[in-house]
């Protein structure tokens, strides 16, 4: 494809982001909003569902496609106006697709806007600072987006089902993460939050695929097993940690993701729709610049 052919699409695809930014509708798939104040119990939302998007794979996978070409001309308006930023949390049980998404669904973009922020066991240092210390170091500066695969609320999660702090530590921290969210919203932030919602079932055949596939194989990890045997204790805490922690300006996604085109689909959406609320224009030169030539 030649250069000049790649550009004249790219200046029309950013003429149809920008005109489509400037009208506001309810999101396409507003029905997966966990609202704040509702009583959250996962067994409520089915992880096979497809509601929202009445065609077939293909056809969804097609309209996946021209969603990422449009977050590709999104994130460099994102980039160059350089007011607003973008932070997008990934939860989920192990298996549950976290790293396919980010692949998937930012597989066009800048990576010069892009990071990835993934979060392990804490180390010792960041064990001897408050529990969203090394999260706040990882949000995004303005014009960037940020990725957080796991994120804080494994201080909500994983630490309860442990029992490696105190219940009363834990459950403090569900005012403490609000607070810190609403901190970034107000600071110019947009804060989605996905969790990736799979059944047992589901995270069972995952797993056993990257036992068999050679080429899953380096996906597994033989603590993906204890944990599984978990999955009860999990679920419980995710019911909580989601519900006292969805709000107004940082509501959870709960997003069906027993199948992955589905999933992708949703989240891209979602991050689409959000900024294109922004109604972003690249920046004009100065007017005491704009009859300057290049000699």
């Amino acid at each position: 494809m030649g250069v000049r052919v790649r550009k004249a699409r790219q200046q029309k695809r950013l003429k149809a982001a920008i005109e489509k930014s400037r009208s506001v509708r309810e999101p396409k798939f507003a029905k997966y909003i966990l609202r704040s104040g509702t009583r959250m119990r996962l067994e409520d939302w089915d992880p096979e569902a497809k509601s929202g998007f009445d065609r077939k794979k293909q056809q969804g996978l097609r309209e996946l496609g021209v969603l990422t070409e449009r977050l590709e001309v999104l994130q460099g308006l994102l980039y160059a106006e350089h007011k607003h930023s973008l932070m997008v949390v990934l939860q989920g049980m192990d298996a549950s697709g976290k790293d396919g998404t980010i692949r998937r669904v930012f597989e066009g973009v800048n990576p010069q806007g892009v990071r990835v922020a993934k979060f392990g066991p804490p180390t010792p240092e960041e064990l001897d600072h408050d529990f969203l210390w090394r999260e706040h170091q990882k949000t995004p500066a303005t014009g960037e987006i940020v990725i957080f695969n796991r994120s804080h609320y494994e201080g909500v999660l994983v630490e309860r089902v442990h029992k490696l702090v105190p219940k009363e530590v834990w459950k403090s921290r569900f005012g403490q993460i609000n607070n810190f969210e609403r901190l970034l919203v107000e600071s110019g932030t947009i804060v989605l939050k996905f969790y990736l919602n799979i059944s047992a079932s589901e995270q069972k055949r995952r797993l056993q695929e990257r036992l068999e596939d050679p080429t899953k194989n380096w996906k597994f990890s033989v603590r993906d097993l204890p944990e599984r045997g978990l999955w009860d204790e999990y679920m419980k805490a995710y019911e909580e940690a989601l519900e006292k922690t969805s709000t107004d300006s940082a509501p959870w996604f709960i997003v069906p993701s027993n199948h992955a085109w589905f999933r992708d689909l949703v989240v891209c959406t979602v991050i689409v729709e959000s900024l294109e609320s922004l109604r972003m224009r690249y920046p004009r030169l100065p007017k005491d610049e704009e009859s300057l030539k290049v000699k």
